[in-house]
């Protein structure tokens, strides 16, 4: 059966893109991170928000934020909502249809979304800022809406994915979502918890990216592909 151009150029593409997007979120958050000298930054205890606040100062949890990188860091929060969002439509339209599709866009574009507001609207230091309601809003949007892609994408056994991707997506998008609410639990493992809820779709982009990468490359010319998935 021959494969459909569409797919051809689409599957790579969407896959190349999550794998890009989990590199740049990763490189930006290490050199900014890295930057930040007075004190140290904490992945435990510091949000990955900290990064991008663009004022110096105390937060009523005795944390003290100074981010010399934080363009950097806003920047990589817009275009990772932008690159995962990208790499989910580019993988979602060639492979599923009807009400499936058009959930799993509109999650990816919600996710875009919310990023965009963190990106945008960093809050400040001391938290008093009109605008840390948005940053707040729009991250939670957006975590909940990437795990919520990941569980989907484990969940659609008409893909006829492998059984450990499957559990795999499944596991690492209800381990984020956990990881999420225990965010409050303490302020000395804050960072961690974020960090296990947002770096659960980083991990699932990189292997959904780089298992498609692979199996494109190995594929038979006019080898078939799964059918799309009705709604």
């Amino acid at each position: 059966m021959e494969v459909p151009t569409s797919r051809k150029i689409w599957l790579p593409l969407g896959a190349a893109v999550l794998v890009l997007n989990a590199v740049q979120w990763v490189v930006s958050e290490a050199v900014a991170a890295a930057a930040w000298t007075t004190p140290a930054y904490s992945y435990a205890t510091n949000y990955i928000s900290d990064l991008g606040v663009t004022d110096c100062g105390t937060t009523f949890q005795d944390r003290t934020i100074c981010s010399p990188d934080h363009t950097l860091m806003n920047t990589s929060f817009i275009a990772q909502g932008i690159l995962f969002a990208a790499g989910v439509i580019l993988l979602a339209v060639p492979l599923l249809t009807g009400r499936v599709r058009r959930v799993v866009i509109a999650l990816a574009g919600a996710h875009a979304v919310g990023f965009l507001l963190v990106g945008l609207f960093h809050g400040s230091a001391d938290g008093a800022s009109y605008s840390l309601g948005l940053h707040v809003g729009g991250a939670s949007v957006a975590i909940l809406c990437a795990n919520t892609i990941a569980i989907m994408a484990g969940s659609l056994k008409r893909l006829q994915l492998p059984r450990a991707y499957r559990v795999f997506s499944i596991a690492v998008g209800v381990l984020g979502l956990l990881s999420e609410a225990g965010v409050g639990v303490s302020t000395s493992t804050a960072g961690i918890f974020e960090r296990g809820g947002v770096y659960s779709w980083l991990l699932w982009s990189v292997v959904t990216g780089a298992s498609l990468l692979v199996s494109q490359a190995r594929r038979p010319a006019g080898a078939r592909m799964p059918e799309n998935v009705p709604a």
